[in-house]
């Protein structure tokens, strides 16, 4: 691992992990929060939210070496967005390849990118501006069941995920889909979770001594760490309410470090049991 990164840490056994931060860009408050009242949340935000009542999200991206391969986890919204797009999301910072080229990372190198889910913010930076592979080497990894969904036609599916570039991709992702639960190198595996997606999906990192989740955007901001606070961007919120809890509880139990997927100040944490719920303490 090289010293210019946002954090990193060693897992053991040959296992280490680099948080490489992929921009910023911006979302509405209440969409974030759905149906949690206001009251719950707006002192959580006083000094983040803006005239236009919009969060600041970070495209927390993770590059994960093991003895066996290189893993990069997410991608965020890369380089191929319109100067519309840019200003309308607030979109600042280096896309996940230059990100990686500035931390001293190679993204020829790169053997796996897995992805929590195909949203744009996630799964933007496959390719690069001028259309070329931005991982040559890789294979794609998600949930056969997220390319499904999306490339749906309803109207909702539609509005979430960016279907001309996914469309570009397509074949060369659904090449690498699993299904379910799957060991990808060893000790580097994915958990299908549903509820933010239909087909999205947890990944979890185990080294000798520790593991390392990233729960996409089940897992998203601190607050996310109470089950029943779900988004108004979640398709399945029931699902992600139920999954939540699961996951969490093995998180806290067996001590997991978690890396959220758009918090841009405290990324890294662990779950702690709180009453009925959990709360994440960073580190």
């Amino acid at each position: 691992m090289h010293e210019p990164v946002d954090w990193s840490t060693d897992l053991g056994g040959g296992t280490r992990a680099a948080l490489i931060q992929a921009g910023t860009f911006r979302s509405d408050a209440g969409a974030l929060f759905g149906p949690v009242p206001r009251i719950l949340w707006d002192r959580l935000v006083t000094d983040e939210i803006d005239a236009e009542h919009r969060l600041l999200q970070a495209l927390n991206c993770l590059l994960v070496e093991t003895p066996s391969g290189r893993v990069l986890i997410e991608t965020g919204i890369g380089e191929r967005v319109t100067d519309k797009v840019r200003e309308m999301r607030r979109y600042q910072g280096k896309p996940v390849v230059p990100a990686l080229e500035a931390a001293g990372f190679d993204p020829s190198t790169v053997d796996i990118v897995v992805m929590s889910h195909l949203h744009f913010d996630h799964a933007g930076g496959l390719l690069r501006t001028d259309g070329s592979k931005a991982f040559p080497r890789a294979r794609i990894v998600a949930q056969r069941a997220e390319w499904d969904i999306a490339l749906d036609d309803n109207s909702r599916i539609v509005a979430s995920y960016d279907q001309p570039e996914l469309r570009l991709v397509h074949g060369w992702g659904s090449d690498g889909a699993v299904d379910g639960e799957v060991e990808l190198l060893p000790g580097v595996s994915v958990i299908r979770t549903g509820g933010h997606s239909k087909g999205h999906q947890a990944i979890v990192v185990r080294g000798a001594n520790r593991a390392l989740a990233f729960f996409g955007d089940l897992g998203m901001r601190p607050w996310s760490a109470n089950p029943r606070w779900v988004s108004a961007f979640d398709d399945f919120p029931l699902d992600s309410v139920e999954v939540k809890g699961e996951l969490f509880a093995r998180a806290a139990a067996e001590g997991w470090l978690v890396v959220l997927s758009h918090e841009p100040v405290t990324p890294i944490g662990r779950l702690t049991p709180d009453r009925d719920r959990y709360r994440f303490d960073p580190v």
